[in-house]
């Protein structure tokens, strides 16, 4: 069979804050390809996670691509600023976006990559007049706001869709998935299509992050 290029994005949201510096150097050390860090405006989302002057300090203890999830509503005001404090990746939600082509344009008008996510709800064919002109797509696998939550088996039929989707268009985005993920099921998840999975509680509540990181990147 052959080796998946899988990619491993731990999410910061599930670490241990007051040693957040002894995390990232962990993260440093582990196989994992990219850092996932998960903004809440608590209006978007029923909950507030950390901001700009987190992940400006982020950036500069990794080398590893900064992934950052927007969960916030009106996200153009601040895309700039996020550009400023590191990132590399910006996604926005589908459904904060009301002029989401715009805001496509501006993230990759600030030289970032451009990603949207899709709620548990938001149906795939919504982002077919913007694919060509995404790099990245997040399936959320659980509804967004809080970790620790169940994967919602709905998903992988999402995710089959969206590799149909990104084929058919001849498209290039990538597709990220978020939400329940466990060594147990990453198999299927990658099976469905996916190349990204986002990690927190089964990384950061492992007795091993790193084997887990490295479990997760041979699933």
């Amino acid at each position: 069979m052959e080796k998946r290029n899988t990619l491993i994005a731990p999410s910061l949201l599930a670490s241990n804050f007051l040693e957040l510096g002894k995390e990232v150097d962990m993260l440093n050390r582990s196989s994992a390809d990219w850092l996932h860090l998960d903004v809440m405006d608590g209006r978007f989302v029923p909950n507030i996670s950390f901001g700009l002057p987190v992940i400006s300090h982020i950036r500069k203890a990794t080398k590893k691509i900064c992934d950052v999830h927007l969960m916030i509503e009106e996200p153009e005001k601040y895309a700039e600023d996020f550009k400023k404090a590191g990132a590399d990746i910006l996604t926005v939600h589908y459904e904060a976006c009301t002029h989401l082509h715009r805001n496509i344009q501006q993230i990759k008008g600030l030289g970032m990559k451009a990603g949207v996510a899709l709620n548990p709800h938001t149906p795939v064919h919504l982002l077919e007049n913007v694919i060509n002109d995404l790099d990245l797509v997040l399936i959320m696998s659980v509804n967004p706001g809080f970790g620790g939550q169940h994967f919602i088996p709905k998903s992988l039929e999402k995710i089959r869709q969206l590799r149909e989707l990104i084929a058919s268009s001849t498209a290039h985005a990538v597709i990220e998935v978020d939400g329940g993920i466990t060594t147990e099921n990453a198999g299927a998840i990658l099976d469905a299509g996916a190349n990204v999975l986002v990690a927190g509680s089964t990384v950061f509540s492992s007795k091993d992050p790193e084997a887990t990181i490295l479990a997760l990147k041979n699933a």
